[in-house]
Parts: structure tokens; C-alpha cells; sequence
């Protein structure tokens, strides 16, 4: 091996003292030739894509919140056109117990009344005794009415 020889007595082992540390790892920088490179950071640019991904996924976040409601509010929208035609048809005329789970159909007369019926709009024949068919119904078990279809 060739190379200079340190002489040990021209050290200046107070000035070494305080170019060392006993916790390198917690150095800013690269406390050896073999550590990794470290360069210091744009925290703008950190800061920036940290933002645009906060802002993407609340941004998603809430896409999928305006999903649920818009879910609720077609739901709250059946229950209610479900509780308008059930007061209809317990106000109409009912010749007969309906049964739940059984299709029915709603029409009205040319006076104006409702009445409920167990003959679909097209098995009426020549002799159909409305004036207008509203709805195809379906008693469920809480005693309200399911549209099933409805004159449009």
C-alpha cells in the first residue's frame, strides 16, 4: 500500500472533535464519501403536489357524497309519490279487499273519481268504464301502493 503516512502527533484531535458527531444519521447532510446523496428538497413543489393530491381525493370524496345523496333524494321522491297515489286510492273506490303483493290499477271516471280495479287497461275490451288509467299498482306490506306503471 502506498500512500502518505498520518503523522499522529500534527493532529488536532480538539478541531476533528467538531467536525464529528456521535448521531450522524440526524446530520442535513452526507457525513461520509459512502453516504447517500442528499439534496435539498423544493418544499414549493413538495407543498404544491401535496395539495393537488388533497385536493383530488376530497374532490372524490365528495363526488361520491353527491352520489349518496342524489340516491336519497330518488329515494325520498318514491316514498312520497308511493304515500300520494296510496291516499289517492284509499280515498277511491275499492269494490273489493286488496291483497298484498297483488296487481292492481287505478283509473279514474269521467266525474272524476278514482277507483281501483282488478282489470288491466287492455283486457277492458269495447265497454271500458274510465275515462283516463292512472296507475298499475301493487299493495305492499306496509298498506302503501308501489307504481309499478303509471299513464305518462
Amino acid at each position: 500500500m502506498t500512500g502518505k503516512k498520518i503523522d499522529i502527533d500534527r493532529l488536532d484531535l480538539e478541531r476533528m472533535k467538531d467536525k464529528t458527531t456521535d448521531t450522524p444519521g440526524t446530520l442535513p447532510y452526507a457525513h461520509h464519501s459512502g453516504s447517500a446523496l442528499i439534496k435539498p428538497e423544493d418544499k414549493g413543489k413538495i407543498t404544491g403536489r401535496a395539495v393537488a393530491a388533497m385536493q383530488s381525493q376530497t374532490e372524490m370524496q365528495m363526488a361520491q357524497i353527491y352520489d349518496q345523496m342524489q340516491l336519497l333524494a330518488d329515494q325520498a321522491k318514491k316514498i312520497k309519490a308511493r304515500v300520494e297515489v296510496s291516499e289517492r286510492i284509499y280515498q277511491a273506490s275499492i269494490p273489493f279487499e286488496p291483497l298484498i303483493n297483488h296487481h292492481y290499477f287505478l283509473y279514474q271516471k269521467e266525474d272524476g273519481v278514482d277507483f281501483l280495479s282488478m282489470i288491466a287497461p287492455e283486457e277492458w275490451g269495447r265497454k271500458k268504464n274510465f275515462a283516463s288509467f292512472v296507475a298499475e299498482v301493487k299493495l305492499l306490506a306496509d298498506h302503501t301502493w308501489e307504481i309499478l306503471r303509471e299513464n305518462t
